[in-house]
């Protein structure tokens, strides 16, 4: 069953919420001196269910929309959702259960942080849960509207409002430095959603889902790709700039070289297994540079 769990809820790339929750929590200490490890861990576990609900939240309303089902069909498209659902290894029912016991364990977690921290922390919560359910889900469905609404979300989602978030958790502060701490792992982690979409878009516009790689195809998306790549690193460079990092925090920036090297093997058209590298190569650049991001941050907390 909790093998069952880690895969219908794609738990391998918690990481990708648990690195800006780390950060912003241990801006708080570098910065201000202050650290709280039980809200920390209560932080910790809220964001987590929050992404896990996420996922499976998506994949419930991508099975109802049709989208997972045009996949499975679609001989060239790379399903990236559990498949729990279209090969009925759960019900419907039991994966609904799930999903909204992880998003009752997050709600819990939020009041009980707006307990100790203050009503705003609910305003971090609530925007987040919205931007998790309307992602996929109706009347909104921004993921399915193709002007740029969804890469938005996934920028608050797993860069401002967990970043910015978490700091103000622990320091009842709001502070343009975590602001901009948010970005380089913002632009990364949305540069990987983004990524994924290109690994089944066929399928996509066949079901109605209208990313922005269905709308502009696939060489204007590859061009914004890069774009994204360009952004997340240049908001390395600032962050160091207006000391929100330590200047070796732009060892991160090496990070972006496998990636760089990855796009020069794409054409304008590829198969859709031919951008199984390009997801890879975003998902290990996010994980690497957060991971240098975090360190440094760290250092900086020891020596200064």
């Amino acid at each position: 069953m909790l093998k069952q769990f880690l895969k219908a809820s794609r738990i391998r790339v918690i990481p990708v919420m648990l690195i800006p929750i780390v950060m912003g929590s241990l801006a708080a200490y570098v910065w201000d001196g202050v650290f709280d490890v039980w809200l920390f861990l209560l932080t910790l576990i809220g964001a987590a269910c929050a992404h896990l609900f996420s996922n499976m939240i998506n994949d419930l309303w991508d099975y109802y929309n049709g989208t997972d089902e045009a996949a499975h069909a679609n001989k060239d498209a790379i399903s990236t959702n559990s498949g729990y659902l279209t090969n009925g290894t759960w019900s419907v029912k039991k994966f609904a259960f799930v999903t909204w016991l992880l998003f009752f364990i997050a709600a819990v977690c939020g009041i009980v942080l707006s307990i100790y921290s203050g009503w705003e922390v609910m305003v971090f919560a609530v925007l987040g849960a919205l931007l998790a359910y309307f992602y996929v889900a109706p009347p909104i469905r921004f993921g399915y509207r193709g002007k740029g609404y969804s890469e938005l979300a996934i920028l608050f989602s797993f860069g401002i409002l967990p970043v910015v978030g978490s700091y103000y958790v622990q320091t009842l502060l709001l502070d343009t430095r975590a602001l901009l701490l948010s970005l380089p792992i913002g632009f990364l982690t949305t540069l990987i959603l983004f990524n994924h979409h290109f690994l089944h878009w066929q399928a996509d516009r066949e079901a109605g889902k209208r990313t922005l790689v269905v709308v502009w195809g696939e060489r204007k998306a590859l061009l914004f790709s890069q774009v994204l790549m360009y952004l997340a690193y240049f908001a390395l460079a600032i962050c160091v700039i207006q000391e929100a990092l330590p200047v070796y925090a732009l060892l991160g920036v090496v990070t972006a070289i496998p990636l760089y090297l990855v796009y020069g093997k794409l054409g304008t058209r590829n198969e859709s297994k031919a951008y199984l590298p390009l997801m890879g190569g975003s998902l290990k650049a996010t994980m690497q540079c957060g991971v240098i991001m975090i360190v440094s941050l760290f250092i900086q907390g020891i020596i200064q």
